[in-house]
């Protein structure tokens, strides 16, 4: 699989700096491309590789994690690797076990039900004991990328966590999360405070492992309406990034740029925009301009074609590509889909996009 440097730090030098240059809002000569879930089932390598494994162990082996994180890479001109990992391993490190169901997806065996559940969680997160599997799969990956492209980390944001502890698992109106923000906002915050003490020790850890981006996945964004999340997301999302920051500075570490992607919230571009992150991803339901308008001139932009476009025909993901281009402009942009590739989709359509938005973005950037 993967070879191992033994030196945690002399990584090898960056050769393609594109998309660190375009989330820091410097120039780029092609727009860079990356996606959501681009180590996914619908490479037939990946399936081979997780066949033997269940979901969560393959997670905790960094060997894996690395190989499954690469693979895309050897197919397609990506411009970025993104860590394969899952948002979930946060609960589990509070002391939550999640298991994957076949055909269900991830499940809670005791979900948070009432508000004294709050005592069984651990209440001081030691990141390394507890996620150090991680910080392995990283400094792998990082040193077996050999430069080629920068690698990201990232992890679920607060409320996205709660919500899926509470519910146990995915859900389609959030209805258990969202009473508990109704019916107990106090204990609610206290659980929301601790994720976002976890969340940032847990991506300042991620910096020190050689990651060289961040995500945060606001996922469940669109099960709040804007009040919601101006009280139980947005807080959490903007201490994280100065957290983070502060942190980083603290223990000399690179200054890396963050990007937040929450999910089908519109309403809330303009507060996200100044929330301390470099970056702001956008889903598939907004029009470029339209996200334009609303971020402003100081963030760069990431997303955000409709990933079901990938299932047109090459030449029509082309032209959808090329219209996405010339809707956010060339620069201060990072292309992606709009949410994660689906297990179904074809491999070559993926490469169409991924060498669309090269093609395209130099043309533009030429004229």
């Amino acid at each position: 699989l993967c070879s191992f440097i033994h030196s945690p730090k002399g990584f090898p030098k960056l050769k393609n700096d594109t998309f660190l240059r375009a989330a820091r809002g410097e120039e780029t000569e092609h727009t860079p491309v990356w996606c959501m879930r681009q180590a996914g089932r619908y490479l037939p390598e990946f399936r081979e590789t997780r066949a033997a494994q269940d979901f969560f162990a393959t997670c905790r082996s960094p060997k894996l994690c690395c190989e499954l994180t690469l693979q895309p890479l050897r197919r397609f001109p990506l411009d970025a690797a993104i860590i394969f990992s899952d948002i979930l391993v946060v609960p589990q490190a509070l002391g939550m076990e999640v298991v994957m169901v076949p055909g269900k997806g991830p499940t809670f065996t005791e979900p948070l039900k009432e508000v004294e559940d709050l005592l069984k969680l651990r209440q001081k997160v030691d990141v390394t004991a507890e996620l150090g599997y991680v910080f392995q799969a990283i400094t792998l990956t990082r040193h077996s990328l050999e430069g080629r492209v920068p690698l990201i980390g990232f992890s679920g944001a607060p409320w996205t966590l709660m919500s899926y502890m509470i519910e146990g698992g995915g859900s389609t109106t959030m209805a258990k999360a969202k009473s508990w923000l109704y019916r107990h906002p106090e204990a609610s915050h206290q659980l929301l405070r601790l994720l976002a003490d976890v969340v940032t020790d847990y991506l300042v850890g991620q910096v020190a492992a050689g990651a060289q981006a961040l995500q945060l996945f606001e996922s469940h964004a669109g099960h709040l309406g804007p009040e919601q999340f101006q009280d139980f997301a947005l807080p959490y999302i903007r201490d994280i990034a100065q957290a983070v920051k502060s942190k980083l500075k603290e223990e000399a570490l690179p200054l890396v740029p963050m990007i937040i992607f929450a999910k089908d919230a519109h309403y809330a571009l303009r507060d996200l925009a100044h929330a301390g992150y470099e970056v702001v991803g956008l889903d598939w339901t907004i029009r470029p301009q339209e996200a334009r308008a609303q971020t402003g001139k100081d963030v760069t932009l990431q997303g955000n074609l409709d990933p079901c476009a990938l299932y047109a025909p090459k030449e029509k993901i082309g032209e959808l590509v090329k219209k996405m281009l010339e809707g956010f402009g060339t620069q201060r942009y990072i292309a992606n889909l709009g949410h994660g590739l689906y297990p179904d989709m074809n491999p070559e359509h993926v490469g169409a996009f991924v060498e669309a938005v090269h093609a395209h973005s130099r043309h533009i950037n030429k004229h």
